[in-house]
């Protein structure tokens, strides 16, 4: 399973939009402390909607605790000063995409020592970043695409039916 990281998020429903995203994928979130939230925040709550029940996260203390946590993890880290794009990177079943908070990103020490783990979304350069919750489906879908978005639904489903001798085209 892949695995979401927000280190110090600080918005409800930007981790609230990003658990349903988990939901709907089966990654696993991580949340790493200090939190601008409490987790039982009504906005984080309806952000999730009624997914709350279909994902699985965890809280850990602080950084050093989730690095303890697996300690042999593969870690992808979402920066803008990233010295490639998402694309290029090579994602395995069981690596982690780590996020920063809203307001400040991950910290530059950080990125420095894991420079080469680095990647971006592109945009134009007077733009800043991308919504956190937006940022997360980019790029895990990105590393869900590469490996055949395992355990995800391949089509979906009408519920409807043509009248016969008309098509799809025709509804669109």
């Amino acid at each position: 399973m892949m695995h979401i990281v927000l280190v110090q998020p600080e918005i409800p429903q930007n981790t609230g939009n990003i658990a349903r995203t988990c939901a709907a994928t089966g990654a696993k979130l991580h949340l790493v402390r200090p939190l601008g939230f409490e987790l039982s925040d009504r906005y984080l709550k309806r952000a999730g909607l009624d997914y709350w029940h279909m994902m699985t996260y965890e809280v850990h203390e602080s950084w050093a605790d989730f690095l303890a946590a697996d300690p042999g993890a593969v870690l992808h880290f979402a920066t803008t000063k990233a010295p490639r794009d998402y694309c290029q990177a090579a994602y395995g079943p069981d690596d982690y995409l780590v996020f920063g908070r809203e307001t400040k990103g991950l910290d530059e020490d950080l990125l420095a020592a894991n420079y080469n783990r680095c990647i971006r979304i592109p945009m134009v350069a007077d733009a800043r970043s991308l919504n956190l919750s937006n940022s997360v489906a980019v790029v895990l879908y990105e590393a869900l695409r590469q490996q055949g978005f395992p355990g995800l639904a391949g089509q979906g489903h009408l519920h409807h039916t043509v009248p016969q001798g008309e098509e799809w085209k025709d509804y669109i």
